[in-house]
């Protein structure tokens, strides 16, 4: 599905196709923005928080999910988030025109993480306050502990720890199945949200 895009002033909208979109997926308003012709793609089944920020040229896969607060801005390029993953709390990505933000299936991105220009491949972690830069890959079953820095240009290969800041890279020291238990709880967490979740201020 392609997202309709919400207008900026916060007015009520006046197109009925996209506001019953809105209302139905998430029961309430949401800044979902298209920018010029660049409009976000959300999977039917993902679960974006009413308190995220999707922007332009970002592509939401099946059963992932986005937490209050992240911002997920597609304007110089593209965002690609694959399938059950989840992008949390307050995390930021951005993207330029000649790097693009991939992130794969299975990926676990944490509370305040900023990726930008990288790829996160698939069964990955990026754990809270962590950065990772342009063009810098994490290969498939790797971790970037918390608070880490990965900066340009860096391979972080498949099953190891890119911990420190800037990070160094120690080989075979990534838990898989830790990762594994991470991303299938936040399917689980979502799919939750998406039934339960409700504002009780207004």
């Amino acid at each position: 599905m392609t997202a309709q895009p919400v207008p900026s002033s916060g007015m009520a909208c006046n197109d009925s196709d996209s506001c019953h979109f809105r209302i139905v997926r998430y029961g309430a308003q949401m800044p979902i923005y298209a920018l010029g012709d660049q409009v976000p793609t959300i999977d039917e089944s993902a679960y974006v928080h009413p308190d995220a920020v999707v922007i332009g040229s970002v592509t939401i896969g099946p059963d992932s999910s986005i937490w209050p607060g992240a911002v997920l801005r597609g304007d110089d390029g593209e965002i690609r988030i694959g399938a059950r993953t989840s992008i949390q709390d307050n995390a930021v990505l951005h993207t330029t025109p000649a790097d693009f933000t991939i992130v794969g299936d299975d990926c676990v991105i944490g509370h305040i993480v900023h990726l930008e220009g990288c790829t996160i491949m698939n069964g990955s972690l990026v754990g809270n306050g962590a950065m990772v830069l342009h063009r810098s890959v994490v290969h498939p079953g790797a971790i970037v502990a918390a608070n880490s820095v990965v900066l340009y240009d860096v391979d972080v290969p498949s099953g190891a720890l890119a911990v420190g800041s800037p990070a160094t890279i120690k080989e075979g020291r990534a838990d898989a199945s830790m990762i594994g238990l991470a991303a299938e709880s936040y399917v689980e967490r979502g799919m939750r949200f998406r039934k339960e979740l409700r504002r009780i201020d207004r």
